[in-house]
């Protein structure tokens, strides 16, 4: 139980917005391969009113802060890899 009161007692940042849940988890599931804490905010508002993605900002992926660095570096490196 004292890990879970730390996770939500963590500063959270977004590192991403998707527009669908498919892509989100996606890329959520691969973070947490390499022991990145994350967490999807507004997931299941986009699910049922997808339409409301614009004015809700979409489907954000949150990373611990003191993570971030380390997040960006590997979404950056893996956004590369699918261009080359």
């Amino acid at each position: 139980m004292a890990g879970l009161f730390y996770f939500y007692r963590m500063k959270l940042v977004t590192v991403r917005r998707f527009d669908d849940y498919i892509s989100a988890h996606l890329v959520m599931g691969r973070l947490k391969e390499e022991d990145i804490v994350c967490h999807l905010m507004d997931e299941h508002s986009m699910t049922i009113a997808p339409f409301l993605s614009t004015i809700s900002g979409g489907i954000k992926l949150m990373v611990p802060e003191i993570q971030e660095k380390r997040a960006v570096e590997l979404l950056t490196q893996w956004e590369n890899e699918q261009v080359s």
